[in-house]
């Protein structure tokens, strides 16, 4: 019985995920009441509560951490729940899976990512570089005021690497060992790392836990998009391409400050013939990046495009891949 239980919360069935997420990369995220707006608005609120408390450092951020994301994993347990007991008859389970797949298409991102670049790309090919400029802070955490246009186009590629990571394969990796439950957590741990992740003075303590959370989470999901970047870069441009973003992996991904976004921004760099990384500007701060990859290309728009399509074949791929696995085990 309490098996049974587990299985209705904790498993769901490989249709729902395929539904999920061809909903978000078909029609994306809507504008308004996004859950995951909600998850960083209480995020702000337990931070308020804990900072008035001189709750500031490691301790505090602990209690951060705990304080939503215990709520909102049993909240998604109990959502979970109450869809399986009012799904008694084949229709009632038929429109409560349709439901889920909705609701976990919201917490994937493949979409609103792919949108988001095309649109930096689009202003820069128009010359409007001050609107590229202010469009490229929907993706990256840099200081994009004083980005040339080669500059910008490489931290969307950047970004298009890192965020097929932490938005497309490990939501879906954890959507189809763990159900929407786990889905919730992830995008709650990861939303958690990109508020208060940060090593600057007001969160070097204070984020310090959400920030290594989110390592651990991410450390599977981060290899594999890698592995992806890689198998896209032979299906797209062939076998060079291929060896070069395998090399590139290997050899600059553990160069990156975090322990995984070095990987899938090394097999990326590999695979188009570019240099990423290097020095930026962060709250008008100077900080000093490894260089990532290798300044064979001048970065342009065809190569930006060509970015897109290896995130869209590698989200494909890994989907397709997961779920021919899934049968046979």
């Amino acid at each position: 019985m309490e098996n049974s239980w587990f299985i209705k919360i904790f498993y769901v069935e490989s249709w729902i995920v395929v539904l999920a997420f061809l909903i978000d990369f078909l029609i994306g995220d809507p504008k308004k009441y996004h859950p995951v707006a909600a998850i960083g608005k209480l995020i702000e609120i337990i931070e308020k509560f804990l900072r008035n408390r001189k709750l500031t450092g490691r301790f505090g951020g602990v209690l951060l951490f705990f304080s939503v994301t215990a709520p909102i994993f049993l909240f998604s347990v109990l959502f979970v729940h109450l869809l399986s007991e009012l799904s008694q008859s084949w229709y009632g389970q038929f429109f409560s899976s349709v439901f889920v797949a909705v609701a976990g298409s919201l917490f994937i991102a493949l979409r609103g990512l792919v949108n988001e670049a095309r649109k930096v790309n689009r202003l820069l090919d128009e010359g409007n570089l001050a609107q590229a400029r202010i469009s490229l802070k929907a993706l990256v955490g840099r200081d994009t005021e004083n980005l040339p246009p080669e500059k910008i186009r490489i931290a969307v590629i950047e970004s298009l690497s890192e965020n097929l990571s932490d938005g497309v394969i490990a939501p879906l990796f954890y959507f189809l060992i763990g159900g929407f439950p786990f889905l919730v957590l992830y995008k709650t741990v990861n939303t958690l790392d990109s508020m208060v992740g940060y090593k600057n003075e007001r969160y070097i303590k204070f984020g310090w836990f959400s920030a290594k959370i989110d390592d651990v989470f991410n450390y599977i999901p981060a290899r594999i998009t890698g592995i992806f970047i890689v198998l896209s870069s032979f299906v797209l441009l062939g076998f060079s391409a291929f060896k070069k973003s395998l090399k590139i992996m290997f050899r600059d991904g553990k160069k990156h400050t975090s322990p995984n976004s070095g990987i899938p921004e090394a097999a990326m760099a590999g695979a188009l013939g570019v240099r990423m990384g290097g020095p930026n500007y962060y709250g008008g701060v100077p900080v000093e990046k490894p260089y990532i990859g290798d300044d064979l290309k001048t970065v342009n728009s065809e190569l930006v495009n060509l970015s897109i399509k290896i995130v869209i074949l590698s989200s494909f791929l890994f989907l397709s891949t997961s779920i021919i696995l899934r049968s046979i085990l």
